[in-house]
């Protein structure tokens, strides 16, 4: 059988699959088999269009591993599949030019379940020809002349930085080195070494090394280095510009903001977009003079930090700032840029959905678009710019019927202190809000993160067997500006658990859930706040479910990869405190006694954010209390679930635990 012919028949048997998933939906089905369903990976994601509007290509899942399709952007015919053999997949992936596509290769072990990513990067034509390792560990020299050690194998990890859209045969590739000969293991304490890497060869140039650690360059239309951000210890920023092949620290051009960031250059040479904060309020929106220091505000929520900024991809300028206060919305920096243009268009096509423009060809006459909301995972069409004309691609997860999902409404409330707090609730589809059993889902992190209005998959699957779900963004959140996330800063046991009780009390006082029949669920962060909040008020909840959580908050400070790197110390130490007091008073392993919900408790065997440490910590003090409790442990999942059939396993356990509890 030809390669085009097999192609084509996978490709088919894809559809297949899950043309016929869908159909299923429509029928009763068990909530087994709706855990089945919800735990399924999405079919199309990363979808893109080639430069030149020839190839529409996308990550699908086949076998338990990705691969990349690459499909002729007029028929949908497939033309190739990328597919690595063994235990390796397709990450992340770009176009490099017309025909060639560069990506990163990751594997799966047996002893960690999430995909491992060493560093490699391979080439490939879109009709499978020329195949090539051009970065990475396992590449060997294949030049004989005094330039071989610009082909030879490096020992860092290695991430696309720009395409460079004007150099057909180069890309820029930021790298973080090795820790030693015999590891594989980055060492996150050395900054990012930038080099300039051939697509077809794979030989290389050392361009520059950023003068910080947790690097993010910034390269201008011409694909020159022109800034770097950075941080050491995770929660504040410095940026540096470059002069003379020099890193220049841009506090010495008085900008006077902190925690600048990059965001897009402007129209002049020497203008420049950047985020910045002011006395710890949201972040505003500023173009500064990089020669004179003149900063002028452009735009500021006086609420919420800007969630995505919109960047023209083929001029790499500011065209909108989308923010997230309750709902998402837009603010067009530049309204007669195309993008901004073709965005209005498609927001007033596309009536309830949030557009996102993806990806286009390199002279915007096609582009991908991708359609979302709080009912539907996403759907991607192609946009003719030219002739206005709307084609539909596919869905993310085709099997998801949107008119049956449950909608998510903002939610705020005055906290305990008077402190505003925000949120989401999903409300179970068909059913008066009244008297409902509730789910209380908070969030990880907690710094630096938020919930949003958006399709979750787990808070939809509870909302499908009637239980409305609250998501909270208390302080500590991240997306309010830097003053209220430090007011989480110490307060891990304490204020934090304040705001998701007192949310949880402003639904029962409002009459929407019913007082007897609530429990709460959450992951990581989550799954802390899940045992801490039950243990501050044991009468308020009937179960609670801790997954991938922390409970013994000293131990972090020993496991853990936070605690491997002096950033990640400085920053515990900051977000947490040093005092043992403290750190006991707030780990729910030294409070079980407290406890009245009953217990569900998931772990991963191989997590190294919370790692099994931090589960036995928990298991210790209640099997000494004999405190009863069940228990999921995964051994070979790490920091949460990347096997669909590790995660159905999981909803299966907590629906049934949770009907159980919430007399469902």
């Amino acid at each position: 059988m030809s390669a085009s012919r097999l192609c084509r028949l996978l490709f088919s048997s894809l559809l297949l699959l899950f043309s016929t998933l869908s159909l299923a939906q429509t029928a009763s089905q068990t909530p087994n088999e709706l855990a089945t369903l919800f735990s399924r990976s999405s079919q199309f994601s990363q979808v893109k269009i080639s430069p030149n509007g020839d190839y529409i290509s996308a990550i699908t899942h086949k076998e338990g591993k990705t691969a990349l399709l690459l499909l002729n952007a007029t028929t949908l015919e497939l033309l190739h599949l990328v597919r690595f053999s063994s235990n390796a997949q397709v990450g992340d992936y770009i176009w490099a030019n017309d025909q060639r596509l560069v990506m990163e290769k990751e594997y799966i072990v047996g002893w960690q379940s999430h995909p491992i990513y060493y560093g490699e990067l391979y080439a490939i034509n879109a009709d499978g020809s020329k195949p090539k390792y051009i970065f990475g560990y396992k590449r060997k020299s294949m030049l004989l002349s005094s330039h071989a050690k610009q082909n030879q194998a490096i020992r860092a990890t290695g991430y696309i930085l720009d395409p460079l859209i004007n150099d057909d045969k180069h890309l820029l590739v930021s790298a973080i080195p090795w820790d030693n000969k015999n590891s594989r293991t980055l060492n996150t304490e050395l900054a990012k070494t930038v080099y300039k890497v051939n697509i077809d060869k794979g030989t290389r140039t050392k361009v520059t090394r950023a003068p910080i650690e947790n690097s993010q360059f910034m390269t201008d239309h011409q694909g020159q280095l022109r800034f770097v951000s950075g941080s050491q210890d995770h929660l504040s920023s410095s940026l540096f510009y470059r002069k003379n092949d020099a890193w220049v620290n841009v506090n010495k051009l008085g900008f006077k903001l902190d925690n600048m960031n990059l965001i897009a250059f402007g129209k002049e040479q020497n203008q420049l977009y950047v985020s910045g904060e002011n006395q710890g309020q949201p972040l505003g929106i500023y173009r500064v003079n990089t020669t004179t220091g003149a900063h002028k505000k452009i735009i500021q929520n006086p609420d919420v930090d800007y969630s995505h900024a919109w960047i023209n991809p083929l001029t790499k300028e500011l065209y909108a700032i989308e923010f997230e206060n309750g709902y998402p919305s837009y603010a067009f920096i530049n309204k007669n840029d195309p993008f901004a243009l073709y965005t209005k268009q498609l927001l007033n096509s596309f009536t309830g959905l949030q557009v996102r423009l993806v990806s286009s060809t390199k002279t915007a006459d096609k582009v991908i678009v991708k359609t979302f909301n709080d009912t539907s995972p996403g759907q991607y069409y192609l946009f003719d710019t030219q002739a206005v004309k709307l084609r539909y691609l596919f869905s993310e997860k085709s099997w998801i019927e949107p008119k049956k999902m449950a909608t998510v409404k903002p939610v705020q409330f005055s906290a305990r202190d008077g402190q505003i707090i925000h949120g989401y609730l999903t409300l179970p589809k068909g059913q008066q809000a009244k008297d409902l059993p509730l789910v209380v889902n908070p969030h990880g992190g907690p710094y630096g993160v938020r919930d949003g209005w958006e399709f979750d998959v787990q808070n939809q699957l509870f909302a499908s067997q009637g239980m409305a779900v609250l998501q909270v963004n208390f302080r500590g959140s991240g997306g309010y500006g830097q003053a209220f996330e430090a007011l989480g800063y110490q307060k891990w046991g304490t204020d934090i658990q304040y705001d998701i009780i007192d949310g949880t009390k402003d639904l029962i006082a409002q009459g929407i859930v019913d007082k007897n029949r609530i429990c709460i669920a959450g992951s990581s962060f989550g799954g802390y706040s899940a045992l801490q909040s039950s243990i501050i008020e044991p009468d308020l909840f009937q179960c609670a479910i801790g997954m991938f959580g922390v409970y013994d908050l000293a131990e972090m400070f020993e496991e853990g990869d936070i605690s491997d790197s002096k950033s990640g110390q400085a920053y515990l130490s900051t977000v947490l405190g040093d005092d043992p007091a403290q750190l006991q008073a707030m780990s729910p392993a030294q409070h079980v006694d407290k406890l009245k919900a009953k217990l569900l408790l998931i772990h991963g065997g191989k997590d190294e954010r919370a790692p099994i440490e931090q589960f036995e910590a928990l298991e210790s003090a209640l099997n000494k209390r004999k405190y009863p409790f069940d228990s999921l442990l995964l051994d070979d999942e790490g920091h949460g679930f990347y096997k669909d059939e590790h995660q159905a396993q999981a909803y299966r356990k907590m629906l049934s635990f949770l009907k159980e509890n919430l007399k469902l």
